[in-house]
């Protein structure tokens, strides 16, 4: 882990987790503003993840954003931001504020745009939850690319700021492959 200068539009004391890709940072004037929750049972062993059933991302893992999409209610805590760049798509950067929650009520529910599915953290807290051993792996194939990257800062705790830029995929319209990134962590969650 080392200091480095921040790419544009990341701001705070921030140490570099993990960082990849090549080339400039892409330039954007504009950010939308997004939100992104992960719900967890108490224990942290298990994550609620959403398959994306239509719109942007389709096809892919992903939290709950927005507004309700799983039929709960949950308290959430902020636990990242993530600056997400898509070059020749949107005029706009995603700015998109991340949280978590260890409690919820209400049913889970499937809904049209989101098909809930809870995945294991791989956290084995007590012979209590050996059940979330039975549960499938977090499926970071089936995530956008940065989600690896950023996803254990969250899973333990850590605080974190990033950015990650993708290209569009000649090959596939409407599917990006990621060029570039950079996470970053506060100081006192550098080497803990």
């Amino acid at each position: 882990m080392s200091t480095t200068a921040l790419p544009p539009g990341l701001e705070g004391d921030l140490i570099e987790a993990t960082s990849g890709g090549a080339g400039e940072w892409a330039a954007f004037e504009k950010r939308k503003w997004y939100t992104n929750a992960f719900v967890f049972d108490p224990s942290g062993s298990k994550m609620l993840l959403g398959l994306k059933k239509r719109g942007f991302g389709v096809g892919l893992y992903n939290g709950f954003g927005g507004k309700e999409e799983a039929g709960i209610d949950a308290p959430l805590e902020h636990c990242g931001s993530l600056l997400f760049i898509l070059e020749n798509g949107p005029e706009w950067a995603f700015q998109i504020e991340l949280y978590r929650a260890s409690s919820y009520t209400g049913e889970i529910t499937e809904t049209d745009e989101m098909r809930p599915i809870w995945f294991s953290t791989g956290k084995a807290v007590s012979d209590m939850e050996s059940a979330a051993e039975s549960l499938p792996a977090i499926p970071y194939t089936q995530m956008w690319q940065d989600d690896i990257h950023w996803m254990p800062l969250m899973l333990y705790g850590k605080p974190f700021v990033g950015r990650a830029d993708f290209t569009q995929d000649p090959a596939a319209p409407g599917e990006y492959n990621m060029r570039k990134w950079w996470f970053g962590v506060p100081p006192t969650y550098a080497s803990s």
